[in-house]
């Protein structure tokens, strides 16, 4: 066996090897790494290999399979011991050891925009590294965001304001104006990337209720560390609103309703009274208390353009929709049925909602 094959082996073994966390991508958690990135001594998958090449003196990465592992890397059998002697949990502990709660942690189908400002923070910026300064809870927040107009595609830049001990959102038309267009409460408040959506790589959803309506603000900024910075202020406000709402709760069971991704969205075409229930939320409660999801249409029911139809059952009424296909229709019930399962918390009755075709709890 040559010594490229032989380095290679060593290298997929290493991948297996237990109690390393070298299974998982070291930065989003993506299952089955296959590159890895010699200089920090961790295995790291395809999208966040991308983001490591961007800052070759921190980091320098090669594929484990495709690329050869021989004496074109300095010293090779030193970077294997390196990588040996490192490992993914050891590295992450290293420079993960003091993320704060509200800080949001990138998963492997996030936007590219969290892993980057996720990773630049991890290793360019070591903000999380033990003898770094501590980080709090951040305060207020002023700044400029580009907003989408409601009339039409334009985006305009208007000033935001987070008052996050008053648990407040402001945006303003006027950049010295005194009276803002809106004011949010973080109560209300629920922030999610939505790139595609909004067309921007870094374009945020804002979204919260008003006059018994669910608005959505839809913005974006050019730095990727702004908008990353501005949502998790928004999480920042959000753990301190629901620390003074909830007191007994322990910490780590208020940081999944910071801020919620959605399970999924889409349209539906809803039958019946158009004026029987106010376009913006259905509440989802759990199965124990008579609520249910299931397929097809009650006898009698056609939807106007869609056949593929779900019936989504509460205490007090049915909901009867239709699917534009039977994919979606399936989607819709799997992902309904997962909330209907799942255990009701004081939380949950505070964020838990069908939001104008958007199923999330």
């Amino acid at each position: 066996m040559g010594d490229r094959e032989r380095n290679k082996k060593r290298l997929l073994e290493l991948l297996r090897a237990p109690d390393t966390g070298n299974a998982h991508c070291a930065d989003c958690g993506a299952a089955d790494p296959d590159w890895a990135s010699y200089k920090l001594g961790i295995f790291i998958c395809l999208n966040c290999c991308g983001v490591h090449r961007n800052f070759p003196d921190i980091s320098r990465v090669k594929s484990v399979r495709l690329d050869f592992w021989d004496d074109s890397i300095v010293e090779v059998a030193v970077v294997l011991q390196f990588m040996i002697h490192n490992g993914n949990l050891r590295v992450k502990a290293k420079f993960e050891a003091r993320v704060p709660a509200f800080y949001y942690i990138p998963q492997a189908n996030d936007c590219l925009v969290l892993k980057e400002q996720w990773i630049r923070a991890k290793y360019e910026r070591r903000e999380f590294m033990a003898d770094g300064e501590t980080i709090s809870l951040p305060g207020n927040r002023e700044g400029f965001l580009w907003k989408r107009g409601r009339d039409n595609s334009q985006f305009l830049r208007r000033k935001f304001v987070l008052l996050a001990r008053e648990g407040l959102l402001k945006y303003f038309t006027k950049e010295q104006g005194k009276s803002p267009k809106a004011v949010i409460s973080i109560k209300d408040l629920n922030a999610t990337f939505q790139t595609e959506k909004i067309g921007h790589p870094h374009g945020l959803q804002i979204t919260y209720r008003r006059d018994g309506h669910t608005r959505n603000l839809f913005v974006y900024h050019e730095s990727g560390k702004e908008i990353v910075d501005w949502f998790n202020a928004l999480r920042a406000a959000r753990l301190q609103y629901l620390k003074m709402a909830f007191p007994e709760l322990p910490e780590s069971e208020l940081v999944p309703f910071l801020t919620r991704n959605y399970l999924k969205q889409g349209f539906m075409e809803k039958t019946g009274p158009k004026d029987a229930f106010e376009q913006g939320q259905v509440f989802l409660g759990n199965k124990e208390q008579g609520y249910e999801a299931y397929e097809d249409l009650p006898k009698g029911i056609r939807g106007n353009r869609w056949k593929a139809g779900l019936t989504i059952v509460t205490p007090e009424r049915r909901f009867v929709l239709t699917c534009p296909s039977e994919k979606e229709q399936q989607e819709w019930l799997e992902s309904l049925r997962g909330v209907l399962s799942s255990p009701l918390t004081p939380l949950n009755r505070l964020t838990a909602s069908t939001e104008s075709g958007r199923s999330s709890r």
